[in-house]
């Protein structure tokens, strides 16, 4: 398929939205991924006062908790194809990176070096599954949800990348354009990226209504009930 990629307005316009806000709009222009590609279980967010990260992904896999029995160069080899695949494709980035360890965290990828490295290849943040560390020493700007945060890296390392990956109950491919916060991730299709910000203005207006009426002295179920029906003639 080919994708038309967003321009910075559009880009910046997502930006601007929460993902919840993001989900949301969701419901209205994709309703058969109502209950699928988003995060589900709780991440540890690094800078929860940083705002919304958008970016295509750049997908990839990782141990830590035993050594890997591979010889040095090939490791070498591995890892410079991870970071000359990340520094392809599409801008803004997104890394998300799948810990296919059995108790994910146990070593950390994410610290001050790669969040410079990422963050110089054209990331945004990260999504793991993994531990992160180094909090005081992070790239300037860089987001990063993780399951844990762990102060060591164990035996971390590259096992794979450019491949489908589930992350916190996220499915997410290649490329796909994703939208994170404090709150989690969600991917958006690339078919409705740009009516995103109608179909959150949208619920905006309607969600305004039940709102100001729910702030009023006096509100009780009847004039929940009289709000909830102006709301729902709003198209």
């Amino acid at each position: 398929m080919t994708v038309t990629l967003l321009n910075e307005n559009e880009l910046a316009a997502l930006r601007q939205l929460d993902t919840p806000t993001v989900c949301n709009a969701l419901e209205i222009t994709s309703p058969e991924r109502r209950g699928t590609h988003f995060t589900v279980t709780p991440l540890f967010c690094a800078f929860p006062d940083l705002p919304p990260i958008v970016g295509y992904a750049r997908t990839g896999t990782m141990r830590a908790r035993m050594p890997h029995g591979v010889a040095p160069a090939e490791a070498r080899a591995r890892r410079n194809a991870y970071y000359d695949y990340v520094g392809g494709g599409d801008a803004p980035k997104i890394a998300v990176i799948q810990d296919l360890d059995p108790a994910p965290g146990f070593g950390a990828l994410w610290g001050e070096v790669n969040s410079a490295i990422h963050k110089g290849l054209g990331c945004g943040g990260v999504v793991t599954n993994g531990s992160i560390r180094d909090l005081d020493a992070i790239a300037p700007d860089f987001q990063l949800l993780a399951g844990m945060v762990g102060p060591s890296h164990a035996w971390v390392a590259v096992t794979g990348f450019g491949e489908p990956v589930n992350v916190a109950g996220m499915a997410v491919a290649d490329g796909d354009l994703v939208h994170a916060d404090r709150h989690g991730a969600v991917v958006i299709p690339h078919d409705v990226a740009r009516d995103i910000p109608a179909a959150a203005a949208l619920i905006a207006r309607r969600e305004a209504v039940i709102l100001e009426a729910a702030r009023q002295p006096g509100f009780d179920a009847q004039r929940l009930a009289a709000a909830m029906g102006e709301s729902d003639e709003i198209h």
